[in-house]
């Protein structure tokens, strides 16, 4: 057994519990909408990219939902690329 410190979660798993975060959010608008992004867009995510969904992730729904609508402006560490493209809404699919 070995007594070194765990070196945390990997990139995998933590792009797994991205994605069941981002489906499971309490709301369905809020399901569709970071569930819908992060199908759509973390296939070519890298670290940095990741973390900044996991931070996005540890805000309450109704504010991420206001960013991206533009209703409310973001932190500073949210705002940028990412979430310019959340703001197109082009990646929510509601099913019929």
């Amino acid at each position: 057994m070995s007594d070194a410190p765990s070196s945390g979660p990997t990139f995998e798993q933590r792009l797994a519990r991205a994605k069941f975060r981002s489906w499971h959010r309490g709301t369905r608008e809020a399901d569709y909408m970071i569930g819908g992004f992060f199908d759509r867009y973390h296939a070519g995510w890298g670290e940095a990219d990741l973390a900044w969904f996991e931070a996005l992730l540890d805000e309450d729904d109704v504010d991420v939902m206001a960013f991206a609508l533009g209703s409310q402006p973001p932190p500073e560490h949210l705002a940028g690329e990412w979430l310019s493209a959340m703001q197109k809404l082009d990646y929510v699919d509601i099913p019929r």
